[in-house]
Formats: C-alpha cells, structure tokens, sequence
C-alpha cells in the first residue's frame, strides 16, 4: 500500500464572512494582524483579498522552511505586481527562469561594483540637501525619494539626458499609482484614461518608449564595452547558453529596479530621521562615530528602523504542492502563505523589550534571516539589499556629517499607508541646521565598508 499524504491541518482563524475580512484587513491590516495574532497565536488564517486564503506565520522555525523550500512547493505570489512590472520583471518568474534571470541581476549591486556608487549617492544627497529649510521643520520623505530616485537612474543609465529628465518626472507618479494597483483588487481591465488601469498602461507605454531610446542610444554607443551602468551591462550579458536578454525583458526588469529601488529605500531613511531624532544620546554617538571613521553603530541603527517600522509588513508564497508541511500545520494546494513580517519584529520572544527603539541590540551581533526579514529570503530575497543598505549608510553619514538635527521628545509619527508600503504619517518630519564645518574624518574604514556591500 501506498503511504497516505498527511492530513490537511490549517491554524485557526476568525470564522466571519471573507468579505467583513477582507474590510477589516484593506482598512488596518497591521492592526487587523496584531489582533488576530492576539486571540489566535503565532499562526493564524485569514482570507486576504487578493491573496485568497491564507496563514500567516510569525516563528523563525517555520519562516526557515518556507524560504528554504522550492519554487515547485510553494511559488511566489505578487497578486497585481506581476501586472504592474511586466511578465519579464523578476518578480514574475519563477524556478530555473528566475534563477537564470537573477544570475544577471546580481552582479551589479554588489561587492566592488558598489563603491563606485558611493560618491555618486554623496553628490545627490549634497544637491538635494542645498535645498533643506535652515532650522525650520520640513518633511524629509519626499526629498529622500529624490535622492534615492536619482541615484538608482544614475547607477541603472550612467549619465543624465532628455530621457533621464523624462523618467525623473514619470516615475514618481507611476510608482504612487503602481503602489496601489499592486495591493487593491479593483478590476483589471482598461477603461481609458480615467480608469486606474488605463492611466497605467498609458504612463507604462511612455516608459518603454523611454527605454526603448535609450536601449537604442545604448547600442549605438561605441564604448557600450567600458560603461559600467546596468543597463550596459544588461545589454552585454549572456544567460548560460550565450543567448541575450530580450529587449522586453530589459525593459521589465529596469522598471523593477527603478520602482522597488527607491521608494522602499527612501521611506526606510525618513523613517530613520523621524527615529533618531528623538533619541538625543543616539544622536550625539552617531555625531562621534562618523568624526572616528566608523560604521558600527550606525549599521545597527538602520537594523533597528527596519526592524521597528518596516516599510513592507507582509510577503507570501502560494501553495502548488498537493500540501506543505510547516511545523505542526499542513496547508492544502492554493492557500497562500503570508510571513507578518511586522509581527515576527515585534515577537517580545525574539526580541526583548521589542517596543523599544534600542540600535544596541544589533552592535556586534547580526540578526537571524529569519527573525529580521525586511527583504524576504531565500532565493526571492531582494537582489538590491546591498545596495540600498550601502545607500542609506552613505545618505545617515552624510546627513549627520553636514548637519545638526534639533532633536525633540515629540510622540512618533503614526504608520500611513501607500499601498504597498508604510512611511511617517507626517512624511519624517526634522528640523535640521548646517554645520559651519563639516565633520572631519569621515571616510568609513575599508574593512567596514566592505561589510556594507555584503
């Protein structure tokens, strides 16, 4: 006789209609989370729109098997992004065509490749900072998101131009829109031009007409051998059997790097701000610590902002296997299994005293992947990780080198909703003054920088 499959065993989970969960969950997700993981334990079910239904898991035990397990098991699942960044973008593809395609990727975000960047992070921090009211309170979210956009159109295209300026004014709007196509379930059909679909696609066909140009200017260009921006490197590489990326193909995954390349990024500095100002003795140390050369205890800062106010609070994998087995639970075929990333960072089991805002606890001492899970893990972890943590090193250095922040004892801003992402209600609000003279000293010792493109 055959061996018999486990039987099905699903956590518990409320028992009210899936459409009032599904309110409740659109309306508050992070606080319809916390209260369900309160009545119901670390694993619990919920029907998610989109998603379908679902357990969410907190436990690192249970958090390893799932990203430890394969695409043919459990699969990604991004219900309206696959839409949003093209059957060609990374986030689309799934087993040996994944791997392919991430073998290409990687290779520019990381190692030395990324100290070349550094300086250019530097200039777009220093011409965005000139702008910066002298004493006087401002939001620090949207000027984050121009440094980080310009930096990442800078390392994607190498030089600016008309079509740089062009990507400058469309992407902020598209990926505002992008942002909230990717996580409502409204119809996906396209209405014309006041349907959110319709202006989508509109602002998605100006994109590749963009990048189109500049594939074709990139070709033309008879040292496209000694650039080393990743758009030419894309251009150049070659997937195992010699053949080449499809233009289609680079056109998706360039809108990937642009769209998740900065606003994750730049959400996470303002959060940061917003954070460490109101930690006047974290402030002074850090103040010392870039005058040494150090990195440390700013290293674990970013940690720390990333565990306490996650930009993404939610990833998940859709069942394909007849079931999968995680700890004590076997979920069936076509339940979705959601990791709360914003539960699993407030486990007071994990982290003693989670509530509290406390760098130290990362000084000397990493965290697990699969207790600090900001960028996912396993095969779908975030190609750009390095680069982004290498980026908000340099903008924190650079920013607290250059200025003062008024530090306050103000309460901290609320989590507001973007769609995808969570940033400052009040957009990271800081009242910053310029230093007569910068801190000296400041260049990061090469062990540590080395540790930042890891």
């Amino acid at each position: 006789m055959s061996a018999q499959p486990p039987a099905v065993r699903i956590p518990p989970g409320p028992r009210l209609p899936q459409i009032v969960q599904g309110v409740g969950f659109i309306a508050s997700r992070r606080k319809a989370m916390r209260l369900l993981r309160e009545r119901y334990g670390s694993t619990f079910r919920i029907h998610i729109p989109l998603f379908g239904q679902s357990v969410v898991i907190t436990e690192p035990a249970m958090i390893k098997q799932l990203f430890l397990t394969s695409t043919e098991v459990a699969s990604n699942v991004q219900p309206n992004l696959g839409r949003v960044l093209g059957r060609g973008s990374l986030f689309n593809l799934e087993g040996d065509a994944h791997r392919r395609q991430r073998k290409l990727l990687v290779p520019p975000f990381h190692g030395k490749r990324m100290h070349a960047y550094e300086k250019m992070i530097e200039e777009e921090f220093l011409r965005e900072a000139a702008k910066w009211p002298e004493g006087k309170e401002f939001e620090t979210l949207a000027p984050m998101m121009h440094i980080t956009l310009n930096a990442i159109l800078r390392a994607v295209f190498g030089a600016e131009g008309a079509e740089f300026e062009a990507l400058r004014k469309l992407l902020p709007p598209w990926v505002e829109l992008a942002s909230w196509l990717a996580t409502v379930p409204i119809p996906r059909k396209d209405l014309g031009p006041w349907s959110p679909w319709g202006r989508f696609n509109a602002k998605r066909r100006e994109f590749d007409r963009i990048i189109g140009s500049l594939i074709d200017k990139a070709l033309a260009d008879p040292r496209l051998t000694e650039r080393d921006d990743v758009l030419a490197m894309l251009l150049q590489s070659r997937y195992e059997d010699g053949s080449a990326m499809a233009r289609s193909d680079i056109a998706d995954e360039l809108l990937t790097l642009l769209a998740a390349g900065h606003e994750t990024t730049a959400t996470t500095l303002a959060w940061a701000v917003e954070r460490i100002q109101r930690h006047p003795g974290l402030v002074s140390r850090l103040v010392d610590e870039v005058g040494s050369g150090g990195s440390e205890l700013r290293q674990a800062t970013i940690l720390e902002v990333q565990r306490t106010r996650p930009v993404i609070d939610l990833m998940g994998r859709h069942v394909n296997a007849e079931s999968l087995q995680l700890g004590e639970w076997n979920i069936p075929r076509g339940f979705t299994v959601i990791v709360g990333i914003s539960l699993v960072h407030d486990d007071e089991s994990i982290f003693p005293d989670a509530g509290r805002f406390d760098p130290d606890r990362f000084v000397g001492q990493k965290p697990s992947n699969y207790e600090w899970v900001p960028f996912g893990g396993g095969t779908r972890r975030c190609i750009g990780a390095a680069f982004a943590n290498m980026e908000m090193d340099v903008v924190l250095r650079t920013l607290l080198r250059d200025f003062d922040l008024v530090t306050t004892y103000s309460p901290g801003e609320r989590f507001h909703s973007r769609g995808v992402a969570y940033a400052p209600a009040r957009g990271g609000k800081v009242a910053l003054r310029r230093r007569s003279t910068p801190i000296p000293n400041s260049t990061v010792p090469e062990k540590e920088a080395a540790e930042l493109t890891r």
